[in-house]
This record gives C-alpha cells, sequence and structure tokens, in this order.
C-alpha cells in the first residue's frame, strides 16, 4: 500500500511539474515556439485553415501561452491569422520593419520559399512587457501559408 502511495505521488508531481502553468518559466522556450508551429499545422491539416485560424486568433486558445503565440502570413506576405494582434490579420505586411529597420516580414517569406523553415531574428514587441525587444521566430511554410512563432529574448 505504502509503494502505491508514493507511486501516485511521483504520478502527480510529474503531472503538476508538466502542466500548462506550474513549471512553465515567465517566457517560452525555442523547443514550446516550435511545437506550437507544427501543432497549429497539425490541425491546419486535420480540420482545415479556417478552424486552425479560428483557434490561432483566440486570445485564450491553445496557441497563446505566455509570451508565446502562433501567427499565420500567407506566401506574399498577408497575415491571415495572428494570436496576440487581430488587427494585424488581413493586412499587406510584406514591407513591415523592425525598430532597426529589418524587413522580417519579406525575411520570414524568403526563408519558407527557399528553406521550407528556418529561425530569424529581428526585435518586436513583447506581449508581457510591452517593450520592443529582440525576437527568435521559427517559421514553417505549409503550402502558400508561413506558420511561426517566436521566443524573446
Amino acid at each position: 500500500m505504502k509503494k502505491l502511495v508514493m507511486v501516485g505521488l511521483v504520478v502527480l508531481v510529474v503531472i503538476g511539474l508538466t502542466g500548462k502553468g506550474f513549471a512553465a518559466g515567465k517566457h517560452g522556450t525555442a523547443a514550446e515556439a516550435e511545437g506550437m508551429v507544427k501543432k497549429a499545422i497539425a490541425m491546419a491539416k486535420a480540420k482545415g485553415n479556417e478552424a486552425a485560424f479560428a483557434e490561432i486568433n483566440n486570445p485564450k486558445g491553445q496557441f497563446t501561452d505566455r509570451d508565446l503565440y502562433v501567427f499565420v502570413y500567407d506566401i506574399n506576405g498577408k497575415c491571415v491569422a495572428h494570436g496576440q494582434n487581430l488587427k494585424m490579420v488581413g493586412k499587406e505586411l510584406i514591407d513591415m520593419k523592425d525598430a532597426d529597420g529589418k524587413a522580417f516580414v519579406k525575411e520570414r517569406v524568403e526563408i519558407a520559399k527557399t528553406k521550407g523553415s528556418g529561425w530569424q531574428d529581428y526585435k518586436f514587441t513583447d506581449p508581457l512587457t510591452k517593450k520592443i525587444e529582440p525576437k527568435r521566430a521559427y517559421v514553417e511554410r505549409y503550402g502558400d501559408l508561413i506558420f511561426g512563432s517566436g521566443i524573446y529574448r
């Protein structure tokens, strides 16, 4: 009986440590960002783009966690879903630049077209601090769409 209670406690601790808010740090990790992108693409494959976009655009949905969120662009740089700022959805952002003048949307389109997936560095507003911070985003092409998520450094 004592052994069964100990096994139960270990299972509860493991579940607690892997839960969405318990062990999660203030900021997301690169592995979490990449995993979130792959999960969003899997949803688009399984349920269709519109269902995936609706979930990505839901600020309380599964594709928003701390400072992590998914964004989606078409292959020409038009934002079709954004987990942090719905005002970007529907806008042509190919010429958008960061605080240093880097055309980061153009760069992610190029990564998607030439490599299929990859990481990029730029600066963007951190949703937790509301300050412009260095950001590293993972982007992956799925059809004519570019799914991405990034970490603040």
